[in-house]
């Protein structure tokens, strides 16, 4: 895991001089692209790609910089008696209160992502538009079954049951990726989608990229908790950015692609394919890390600890 989180920071973690000499030439490029759109293909592909990169780089970038002044921030006059509130306050120092409220904002936030692809599957008259919005109402479902777990019962006084909600989130993702290989291939078959009016396709793409990382780095801090509910709701979030990731990047290939070209179509095909089985593959892997990790547990008593005592 420390190897891996290496190989991460190597990559999408770069130096501030590193990170704005990437960025310029990249996002010049991807304005280039989509300005003069040149009849070489390879320039827009590689602008795509850049832009994408850069934006990651870009994003991280700024959570490293928050993260940095956050405690000269926490000084200031207004800052500090705006923590001095009691709720602000137990949502910062309380763990199991803050996972509870962002439980019920994703779920809020799924309900309505799901409402509006549903919208959008029955105007465009979009089969994979509709089944997206199910996937999410799904997510939405397993949310609510671990905050209805958090309010009826404290998370850290039963980690046997933890464990056995832990696990059976598991088996939800097992089966509803099934639903999600179903929804890449429709993606992949279906040549249309759909386009963000002005701007509003950046914000999406700058939400998307920002939730990813944020899920990833949630899923790494709260593994150190020892609570396995808590855990199971960041690997939701993880599942629900990366599935709007696929999302977006149908969008931004109908909107800045050629649709009427041949070759740009099948390099559609191609890219929706590869991401698509990337995101499956990685919602499966974390399917079976949570199934196989709590059985294991859960067959060894002398492993089952109280979540309090790991901490």
């Amino acid at each position: 895991m420390q190897k891996f989180k290496h190989i991460l920071k190597s990559i999408f973690c770069l130096s501030p001089f590193l990170t704005v000499i990437i960025a310029l030439p990249s996002f010049a490029l991807v304005i280039y692209a989509l300005a003069f759109q040149p009849d070489n293909d390879v320039i827009s592909y590689l602008a795509y790609f850049l832009s994408a990169y850069a934006l990651i780089l870009c994003i991280s970038g700024i959570i490293r910089m928050i993260r940095l002044g956050k405690e000269g921030i926490c000084e200031l006059p207004h800052i500090h008696r705006l923590l001095s509130n009691s709720f602000i306050s137990r949502y910062l120092k309380d763990v199991s209160f803050r996972t509870g409220a962002n439980l019920g904002q994703g779920f809020l936030m799924n309900i309505l992502y799901a409402a509006m692809k549903m919208g959008l599957g029955l105007y465009y008259q979009s089969i994979w538009f509709l089944a997206l919005s199910i996937y999410y109402f799904l997510l939405a479902f397993m949310r609510v079954f671990l905050f209805h777990y958090m309010k009826k019962e404290n998370p850290a006084a039963n980690y046997t049951k933890e464990l056995r909600r832990y696990r059976a989130c598991g088996g939800m993702l097992l089966v509803m990726n099934e639903a999600l290989v179903a929804i890449i291939v429709l993606i992949v078959q279906d040549d249309g989608g759909f386009v963000y009016p002005g701007v509003l396709v950046y914000a999406m793409a700058a939400y998307s990229f920002y939730a990813v990382i944020l899920a990833i780095v949630s899923i790494i801090n709260f593994r150190k908790l020892g609570s396995p509910v808590m855990s199971a709701s960041k690997v939701i979030n993880l599942t629900a950015a990366l599935v709007s990731m696929l999302s977006l990047e149908t969008a931004l290939l109908t909107q800045f692609g050629q649709m009427d070209s041949a070759s740009f179509l099948a390099f559609r095909h191609l890219m929706l394919s590869l991401s698509g089985s990337v995101i499956s593959l990685i919602v499966l892997g974390m399917a079976f890390y949570m199934i196989l990790h709590a059985s294991r547990i859960l067959k060894n008593t002398d492993l089952i600890i109280p979540a309090s005592a790991s901490r």
